[in-house]
């Protein structure tokens, strides 16, 4: 193996869903551009990218967010939440603004991508009521993206479905916006008390999960 693929197997070995933070701890302002570098340059369908990226940090807020995730501890002891929230919908206001985007970083004109626009306003047609669905599932790449890149910075993280998003939203002002949360992260250092640390991982064989055609 060379040194990056030793440096990879090794960080997906450490890591884990830490179950307790140590709320004396927090991340530095360098590893924190890092991890949002990893979300920024996260993939997308279309490169759409229909999310919005809540980051908490604030520790009056963060007091309150046990209460809108069934009472867990990682939101409110960890250094940084990171609320996953997917746009409701796909509406040609936002393709055009997502073409404009593309214009002014490849240095084209908007209507030369016209053709791309009309691809992504069919697909969204097609797709209906369906549309969070599809953003939400973008959303998860973006998690995969960041739950990666901690680790390769020996950050721990937590990766949260158990959230209640009738009670979460109103918190992070997301409530009557164009976005609704939809999965979260914890970000920080494990607590020294955190004993699912030492536990092993418990994954099935390659040969039962692998499919080679």
């Amino acid at each position: 193996m060379t040194d990056l693929n030793l440096h990879l197997h090794d960080a997906l070995h450490w890591r884990y869903a830490t179950k307790q933070f140590d709320p004396l701890r927090s991340l530095t302002a360098t590893d924190w551009s890092s991890l949002q570098q990893a979300l920024l340059l996260s993939p997308s369908s279309y490169g759409l990218q229909p999310w919005k990226f809540v980051v908490v940090t604030d520790p009056a807020l963060k007091q309150q967010l046990p209460e809108a995730c069934w009472g867990q501890t990682q939101p409110r002891d960890c250094s940084h939440f990171v609320v996953f929230a997917a746009r409701r919908t796909v509406d040609p206001q936002f393709v055009q603004q997502y073409l404009q985007r593309i214009a002014e970083i490849r240095a084209v004109p908007v209507t030369a991508l016209e053709g791309l626009g009309t691809a992504i306003n069919g697909k969204a047609s097609r797709m209906g009521s369906e549309q969070l669905a599809w953003n939400s599932r973008q959303c998860y790449i973006a998690l995969g993206f960041l739950l990666q890149a901690a680790a390769l910075l020996r950050i721990d993280a937590c990766p949260m479905e158990g959230i209640q998003t009738d009670r979460l939203d109103p918190l992070l002002n997301l409530a009557g916006s164009d976005y609704t949360s939809v999965v979260a992260c914890a970000l920080g250092y494990r607590h020294a008390a955190d004993r699912a640390a030492m536990d092993a991982k418990v994954r099935f064989v390659a040969e039962d999960v692998f499919v080679s055609l």
